[in-house]
């Protein structure tokens, strides 16, 4: 039903693609040959922000969803804004000739090396000179084309940080050499993969796949398997695509009850120390550093408070004074930390300060005051 209804969602969505959709001949050198290129930009492109890229292969069947995925989750689920570009493939069955390997060795037959360097050094750089174009990189394919975006984890450095591989048509000896790969690799990496029920051919290769994929421990590396054997090979694009998207920018959403609780209280490092390394990969990886959520400040001062973690407050304190200068949220945090700190008069008068200042949330200016009314009564003040 879930996936239902996001397919619901993406069908609705596609009827206002046209307005922010181009289409091109594209001149390739390194092809020598002319490419149908389609491109999405968000209708409010910003020249001062960083847009993550997309990439998208057999586009006749996989731009519009992974459009209508983006521009929902970028409205309503919290992740930035991307520009998408889709290579057209299925006339003359071209996604056969650019995508091929070799049956023995597993390599990039001849013609899919010059569309790797088509790909890699003018689709993007195209892109990259004209637009504002974040670190972040997504390659989206099915079948052939999944396969074909392993090849560029086989670079000193991969091209892209994201892989949504669909019912792939693994290569030989591709299920060993990925993980192998991705092991090696010095970057984050994001790798998806989805299947569906009628590839019996190839299933044995691609459960090998997430078996070795399942065992590389990198913190590096985050990797899904997602399975539907009701689906069959074509339907399959429809069911994992928005679980794709959801989980492949979990990083940029705001903090969860689950990752509260796995990943803030079960840690043994200070609770400030995820906000920064959360917030701190998000610039990395988008390129423009994301204003703090009200959420996720909210998440941390509980942590801090849970395990009395006093250096996290104070370093929280900090953050609210440069992200929400004008609240009480900087100087109410600041009070408490003195007060549990044992500094009662520094307590007080930070909390004066904090009843000066504009509410926010559930701070308001009564509790501010119940605060210093209960310093008083205690100290004497």
């Amino acid at each position: 039903m879930k996936s239902f209804f996001l397919l619901l969602i993406a069908l609705f969505c596609t009827l206002g693609l046209s307005a922010q959709v181009t289409q091109e001949i594209f001149e390739s050198f390194k092809l020598q040959e002319r490419r149908d290129v389609r491109y999405y930009f968000p209708e409010n492109y910003d020249a001062e922000k960083a847009y993550p890229l997309v990439v998208v292969l057999d586009a006749e069947y996989l731009f519009d969803q992974v459009v209508a995925i983006s521009k929902f989750y970028s409205s309503f689920q919290g992740m930035p804004q991307a520009i998408v570009v889709g290579i057209h493939q299925y006339k003359d069955e071209l996604r056969w000739e650019d995508c091929a390997f070799d049956e023995e060795t597993g390599l990039p037959g001849e013609k899919a090396k010059n569309f790797f360097e088509f790909l890699g050094m003018e689709i993007i750089p195209y892109l990259a000179t004209n637009y504002n174009i974040a670190p972040f990189k997504i390659f989206v394919g099915y079948d052939i084309t999944a396969n074909f975006g392993n090849y560029y984890l086989f670079k000193d450095r991969s091209l892209f940080n994201a892989f949504i591989t669909i019912s792939p048509l693994l290569a030989p000896e591709m299920e060993n050499r990925v993980p192998t790969r991705i092991a090696a690799l010095d970057q984050q990496i994001f790798y998806h993969l989805i299947v569906g029920g009628n590839r019996d051919e190839t299933r044995n290769n691609v459960l090998q796949l997430d078996r070795a994929l399942s065992s590389v421990d990198k913190d590096n590396f985050t990797y899904y398997l997602d399975e539907y054997p009701q689906a069959n090979e074509l339907s399959v694009i429809s069911y994992g695509m928005g679980k794709a998207w959801d989980r492949t920018f979990s990083i940029f959403k705001p903090i969860s009850r689950k990752e509260y609780k796995e990943n803030i209280l079960a840690s043994d490092d200070p609770v400030f120390q995820y906000l920064d390394d959360k917030y701190q990969m998000i610039e990395d990886l988008f390129g423009f550093r994301k204003p703090v959520e009200l959420n996720d400040i909210m998440a941390i001062y509980a942590g801090s408070k849970k395990k009395q973690d006093l250096e996290s407050l104070k370093s929280l304190a900090a953050l609210c004074h440069k992200e929400y200068p004008s609240t009480m949220l900087g100087f109410y945090m600041e009070g408490e930390y003195y007060e549990q700190k044992g500094e009662p008069k520094k307590a007080l008068r930070t909390y004066e300060k904090a009843f000066g200042m504009e509410e926010i949330d559930f701070l308001t200016k009564e509790m501010a005051l119940e605060k210093m009314d209960a310093l008083k009564a205690d100290f004497g003040f």
